[in-house]
């Protein structure tokens, strides 16, 4: 069926003109006509494309006078997504769970592995016969024009039909290790897309861990902040009480004032960034943005013991379980295998073929009586093929091999030294971010003191707003140094243990329990 647009007057002129001459043209003539009128139906290919780069593409059905760039509705690209519950709380592990479910990464992953087992299926099929069935079947006439004892022409014509029916049988039997070698590689394809899987999971557990960490420390600059703008509040009531006793001064009670309005603005800025938080977090999860659920705090979960620079062993026990290095160790064997089998491509191979066949055939002249014929024929070969020459694609298959083998033995020592540094990052990271923490708990408590003793001064008339100011910004970026490395120390955490491959579920170690 012809695929383009002609219009209809067309049609018709070219249906007259074709059955007009179809009488006096041969049977090849019209045949011919034919493939040259459907082959100008690729002239108007481009009327499904927009027609010049500032015109806006529409469909044919598109109501008339459309003009701009917008595209028609359509329901079913919306799909479905998770089902969650509304206004649950879910603590960590729980969001893990979710995430493992639902986020559209483990199933592209789980597809991926289907995938490359499904090739190794592919390549062991090889190794086995291929056995067709075919059905042959044909008419032809011949009108042989002839002269009579009189003068005339008169056609003769002969017409020949027949089928063929047959088995045939396919096997290659030996091919000096090439097919072993395909399945090799196939397998270590197959271990690479598993162990790629796995890795996916563990990737999504730290993601969602990291954003889940993130998305509390916004909480908790929420909370910081909300208390902060109470404490403005009880400064500016101070600084009211003290105008209306007349020991205080304008000035005091608009710097409360301003005191109280930028720790409303903060309050509104840190409410801004946990909504962004939690997007992050359910985006993570995978989840649709749209949902609404409540997450457990983990602002007083303990944090871990500071742990020495891993030792030689702890690394090359994380890099042999480590997703990444391990694919990337499947992917050398794999190479290696696409090796070999590119050297056996220079040996010759042994064939094994069969063939049942039954043939049946008729004859006919005119109107004398038909002539047919039913055969059958069987029958076993065995054959070697040599390749001689082939103009350097075999050689140019085996160096692009070997090349592959380079490519991937270096790209497996580049993932060693990437999870190494990883690890030693991580570990200093989480050592800094304990230490941090130590520190900014003391800043805290000498925080806490000074606010205080400087609004407890202010209130009885003996401190000036300036002090509470000090103290009270003091205390609030004291109180938000503590949040952050705490959430900070919490990552590092999680970070560890992803690069030491021992973040595997929801309960592995290096994750904070619930």
């Amino acid at each position: 069926m012809c695929a383009c647009h002609v219009p209809d007057h067309t049609v018709s002129f070219m249906r007259r003109i074709f059955r007009s001459s179809a009488k006096r043209l041969p049977v090849w003539s019209r045949g011919m006509f034919l493939a040259v009128v459907l082959s100008g139906c690729v002239a108007d290919s481009y009327r499904d494309a927009p027609r010049a780069p500032d015109q806006a593409w529409h469909p044919a059905d598109a109501p008339a006078g459309a003009s701009d760039f917008s595209v028609a509705r359509n329901p079913e690209a919306l799909g479905k997504g998770t089902d969650v519950r509304v206004n649950a709380t879910y603590n960590l592990a729980q969001l893990i769970d979710l995430a493992q479910k639902s986020n559209p990464s483990t199933r592209i992953a789980w597809e991926h592995a289907r995938q490359a087992a499904l090739a190794v299926g592919m390549v062991e099929a090889s190794f086995l016969p291929v056995l067709t069935g075919n059905i042959i079947g044909g008419w032809s006439e011949v009108v042989t024009p002839l002269p009579d004892l009189e003068g005339r022409t008169r056609n003769l014509t002969t017409t020949v039909s027949g089928a063929q029916a047959n088995l045939a049988l396919q096997w290659l039997v030996f091919d000096f290790g090439e097919r072993q070698a395909w399945r090799e590689a196939a397998k270590q394809n197959a271990l690479a897309a598993n162990v790629g899987f796995n890795g996916t999971h563990q990737a999504l557990i730290y993601a969602v861990t990291q954003a889940y960490y993130r998305y509390d420390l916004a909480v908790t600059s929420v909370r910081l902040a909300e208390q902060a703008l109470r404490n403005s509040r009880e400064v500016k009531s101070a600084a009211d009480a003290r105008m209306r006793n007349g020991t205080g001064t304008k000035i005091e009670v608009a710097q409360a004032k301003q005191l109280a309005a930028q720790a409303k603005l903060r309050r509104v800025q840190t409410e801004d960034a946990r909504l962004d938080a939690y997007q992050e977090l359910i985006g993570a999860v995978g989840v649709s943005p749209r949902s609404q659920i409540r997450i457990v705090s983990v602002a007083n979960q303990r944090l871990p013991a500071a742990s020495a620079m891993p030792t030689d062993r702890i690394i090359e026990t994380a890099l042999a379980r480590r997703p990444d290095v391990l694919a990337s160790y499947a992917a050398v064997k794999a190479s290696k295998a696409n090796e070999r089998a590119a050297d056996a491509a220079f040996l010759p191979k042994v064939y094994l073929s069969g063939v049942a066949a039954s043939n049946q055939s008729g004859f006919q002249v005119d109107n004398l009586p038909d002539i047919g014929a039913m055969s059958s024929s069987t029958g076993v070969f065995v054959g070697i093929s040599i390749p001689i020459y082939d103009g350097g694609i075999r050689s140019s298959s085996r160096k692009r091999a070997q090349s592959q083998t380079a490519a991937a033995r270096a790209g497996l020592e580049q993932t060693r030294q990437t999870a190494t540094r990883e690890i030693v990052i991580a570990s200093d990271n989480l050592r800094s971010a304990l230490e941090a923490y130590s520190a900014a708990s003391e800043l805290k408590a000498a925080a806490n003191l000074t606010y205080d003793a400087a609004f407890d001064a202010y209130r009885n008339g003996l401190g000036t707003i300036t002090d509470v100011t000090i103290a009270d910004t003091g205390l609030l970026e004291a109180r938000q140094a503590q949040a952050d490395a705490h959430a900070a120390a919490l990552v590092a955490a999680a970070s560890l243990a992803f690069s030491l491959g021992a973040m595997t579920s929801s309960a592995a170690p290096g994750l904070a329990s619930q």
